[in-house]
């Protein structure tokens, strides 16, 4: 029941069709989020292969990418987009936690994504098709499984009422936490071990994204001393693309 809800929660899939999830479900989502992350990633993947039978690389991640988006809704998106415009903009905890609430984009939100796909956008640049499709997989779960710890680190910033989505989701418990990491790194370890022909990617790339989450939770700490939904699909992308920027060095070295 709680993967329906978490494969619910995070994409805009219907398998809410398949089912009646109660409310509490959704609470205890965040230790399956590197698992949703074995579908989005292996979509977007997917797509970057077969797209790029038929077309230049750069268009074939373009594409990748746009199957992502619709996946997920731009969920993470407009929480990159919430979280720059709250933290660029406010200069107080209320007004800060009230920028990211408004479902209006700023400017900061707005060059905060051009920068971000700017960005994204170097991948095909550098990687081959093959290693990108793989990478491709391994950020998107390990960066989930980053994200998630956000909630063990943090209180929630706001209570239940005021929450975008009415839902404020449960710290982890010891189990949950382990299951996280295994479904977080397992695609990352298979890359590392059993991919030969990757012998570049190691396992020091894995720990930019745990140092990006650290610096995020010290600066939600102290702006709004908890963190919000905005602030775990930021984080989930800013640790996604440090890991990209961490294997683009080891290539480019």
């Amino acid at each position: 029941m709680r993967l329906l809800a978490a494969l619910t929660f995070f994409t805009r899939l219907p398998f809410w069709r398949i089912r009646e999830i109660p409310a509490e479900a959704f609470k205890r989502v965040v230790p399956l989020w590197p698992l949703v992350g074995w579908l989005t990633g292996f979509v977007t993947a997917a797509v970057l292969w077969l797209c790029s039978n038929v077309m230049p690389l750069t268009l074939a991640w373009i594409a990748a990418l746009v199957a992502r988006l619709l996946l997920t809704g731009c969920l993470h998106e407009d929480g990159l987009a919430d979280f720059i415009d709250g933290f660029g903009g406010g200069n107080t905890r209320e007004r800060t936690l009230a920028i990211m609430k408004d479902s209006h984009i700023g400017t900061y939100g707005v060059i905060g994504l051009i920068v971000y796909f700017a960005l994204m956008l170097q991948l095909p640049a550098s990687l081959s098709r093959d290693t990108l499709c793989v990478v491709v997989l391994a950020g998107d779960c390990w960066a989930k499984c980053c994200a998630a710890q956000l909630t063990n680190l943090l209180p929630y910033a706001r209570n239940e009422e005021e929450a975008k989505n009415k839902t404020v989701y449960s710290r982890m418990k010891w189990h949950e936490l382990l299951l996280c990491l295994v479904f977080g790194i397992a695609p990352a370890a298979v890359m590392t071990f059993w991919l030969d022909w990757m012998p570049f990617v190691f396992f020091w790339q894995l720990g930019i994204p745990v140092i990006v989450m650290l610096l995020l939770a010290g600066l939600m700490k102290r702006r709004i001393a908890g963190y919000t939904g905005d602030c775990c699909g930021a984080t989930f992308l800013l640790c996604e693309l440090s890991y990209y920027i961490a294997i683009l060095l080891n290539v480019t070295i």
